[in-house]
Parts: structure tokens; sequence; C-alpha cells
């Protein structure tokens, strides 16, 4: 029975970035990561963006430091054993552990009907699975009007694809964005070619592979070659729920990414914590999350005791458009837009009783640190004393 100082269940970036936090504090320790994917880690948020725009797929890859690293590629873990420290791989081989890491990330949300070949994006299989689409298929649909279901609108369409949304909304990013953003955005993707299928939601898919009859609820009946959801993902908590650990809206750690379990540490996409900027217990499921809390808690598995208070910040490109965020995006929130140029360079700040909650920078750049110094302050902010607080 192998043993490993650390295991780290999960081969993302969350996980990878653990590997870095550990050899940061100690060069030596052996190392166990275990990943459901045949591949080593790598970034994801180019699969919907610069991969489409031009990068080549070489450039997505981590590069996690191997030595004394072993990796359980394509295999899962089926049980745990926290008294004993066992980890159970595939129902058979078992390895120990002195500190463990549960990395398992999320697992994407799925339609409830039957047809075969849709496809739930989310790894880099899917993606060349959907490249390898469009060399032979035109007609795409995308079942989501998200993060994911936007951006891959917009690359598909860059590619010269006829490209349908349909999403439950009145317009693209209405839960996040001001009336008036959210409607410039919907008009721009109408303005760029993609069919929007907006208030409406998908009734039934019948065929499969290359070609889908779609039902809407609002009567419609269009076919595709192809189906493509982005619908967001749970946080993947059942091994962390078979052993008892405090669970909520994903697994809850303390300020150091420790669970109910001294030996257990969480982080990434599946951890609910405390940040002390917003005052609240969060889950984050974003690329700037992933690398500093699975280096944070890297570094605490290996031995120390730091503190993830870190806020993280996200971003997305569309078409031509951009911005980075950081906080609550939160429509419903009392907003401030301060712009430079409307709907084109601006920053928007969303208040609640006096108190910054989250800043969209719209085609700003390098302003997060100074946006996210003004969340948690004390305030009172108000439309008059916010206009021209971040300098565009």
């Amino acid at each position: 029975m192998a043993h490993y100082n650390h295991i780290i269940i999960g081969a993302g970036m969350t996980g990878d970035s653990a590997v870095k936090g550990i050899r940061s504090i100690d060069k030596k320790a052996s190392i166990a990561v275990i990943g459901s994917e045949k591949n080593k880690p790598y970034d994801r948020p180019p699969l919907t963006k610069k991969l489409w725009k031009g990068d080549h797929l070489e450039s997505i890859w981590r590069k996690t430091l191997e030595e004394n690293l072993h990796f359980y590629l394509g295999r899962n873990v089926t049980a745990i054993d926290a008294k004993m420290k066992h980890v159970t791989i595939d129902g058979k081989e078992e390895v120990t552990y002195d500190k463990l890491l549960l990395a398992t990330g999320g697992t994407v949300r799925k339609l409830e009907f039957k047809a075969e070949g849709i496809i739930y994006y989310r790894t880099v299989e899917d993606y060349l699975k959907l490249c390898d689409l469009t060399n032979s298929k035109n007609n795409f649909l995308i079942v989501g009007g998200g993060f994911i279901g936007s951006e891959l609108a917009a690359a598909l369409s860059i590619h010269k694809k006829k490209v349908t949304m349909i999403f439950p909304e009145g317009s693209i990013g209405e839960k996040n964005y001001p009336k008036g953003l959210s409607n410039f955005i919907t008009e721009y993707y109408k303005k760029k070619g993609v069919t929007l299928l907006s208030s409406d939601a998908v009734q039934d898919i019948a065929g499969s592979t290359d070609n889908f009859l779609v039902k809407t609820k609002s009567g419609k009946e269009l076919h595709f070659d192809s189906v493509i959801a982005g619908i967001g993902i749970t946080p993947n908590t059942k091994l962390a729920e078979s052993i008892g650990l405090s669970i909520d809206n994903g697994i809850h750690v303390d300020e150091y990414c420790m669970t109910s379990d001294p030996n257990i540490f969480a982080a990434g996409d599946v951890a609910n914590f405390y940040n002390p900027a917003l005052g609240k217990r969060i889950r984050i499921e974003h690329e700037d999350n992933a690398n500093k809390m699975g280096e944070c808690a890297g570094r605490n598995m290996a031995g120390e005791e730091v503190k993830y208070d870190y806020l993280p910040n996200f971003y997305s490109d569309l078409f031509d458009l951009g911005y980075e965020a950081i906080g609550e995006m939160d429509s419903r929130h009392e907003m401030v837009e301060d712009w430079k140029e409307e709907n084109k360079e601006g920053i928007i700040y969303y208040l609640d009783s006096g108190r910054i909650r989250g800043v969209l920078l719209w085609n700003v750049w390098e302003q997060i640190p100074n946006a996210r110094a003004l969340i948690g302050a004390p305030g009172p902010f108000t439309i008059d004393n916010l206009k021209g607080l971040i300098r565009m």
C-alpha cells in the first residue's frame, strides 16, 4: 500500500496550485494527485476564450512540478477512511496519507432529456469534441446565457457558425449587469449574428449526435447539428459527505482551508469559506480563487499557518468586449454607473447599505487592486463620491 505525505483529490487548477504551495514549503514531501480526467492539470478559462482566438492547445498545460509526485489520472476516489487515513481508488487500490486535500471541483448540471450527444461543456475533451464538430457542422444551439454560454456563443460566431442561444432571462447578463448594459450586450450579440431565444427554455430534445430536434416552452420546434449546455455546476461534495465533513453549499473550511477534520483540507470550486471583506461565507468558481486558495491550502498542509482572507477576481471575453470584476456582481444591489463612454468603457459599483459589494470594470484594465481595496471599506459610498473614484 503506497503512502504519501500529501494526497490531492482533483487534478485541476486548484490541485496544481496546491502542489506548488506544498513545494514552496517542503521540497521533498511525497505527493499524489488523483484526477478523474486523463489529462494532467490545465487552465480552463482558455477553453471558452483564447483557444478560439488562435492560441495553441499547448498553452493551457500547467507544467506541474513532478519531482516526488505521482499522478493517478483517469481514476476515481471511491471511498475515504478518515480515521485510518486511507483513500480507495476505483474500488480496489488503497493509498494512505498524512494530509488530504479535497479539490474535487464541481459536477456539471445536466438537462433532463435523454438525447445522446449533448455537450456539457467543461473539459479539454469537450473543447476538442466541439472543435471537431466545427469542421463539419454549422448549426449550434447553446443552452444557458451565463458565463460559459455567452463566451461560447461569441467563440463559435467568430468561427462563422450559426449560433442560437436559449436562456430564461430577458437579456444576456440580466442577473449581473445594469439593465442598460445588459440590453446593449443583447443587441450586440444580435448584430454579430447570434439568434437569441430569450425568456424561453428547452421543453424537449430528441435525436442525437448531429441531428437534434429541440422544442421550446414557447412552442418553437428547431433543428440543430449540435447542442451545447453551459448551465453551471454543483459542488462535488459526495466524498466529503461520506466522511461526515461539514457541508453547506460546498465543503465548509476555516480561514486556513481546513475542514472539520484537521487532517483534511478543501479548496477551489468546492470550498465554502469566510471572506472578511464581504463579511460572509462564499463559494467561488473562478480561476483566481482556484490558484490562490489551492496554493494557500498546500502551504498549510505542509505546516504553515496562512490565512485565506483573499477576495478573488474574475474576467470574461465577449467578442471584442471584456471585463474584470471582483466581489458580488449582482443586479439586485443598488448600482452606480460611471461611464467614460456609455456601455463601451466604464465602471459599475454594486452597493448595499452604502458599502461596496462588487465592482465591474467594463473594458477597464489593471484596476483590480484598487477595486479590491474599496470592497470592505467602511464608506458610506454614494453616487456623488463614487464617480471618478477609480481612474479610467
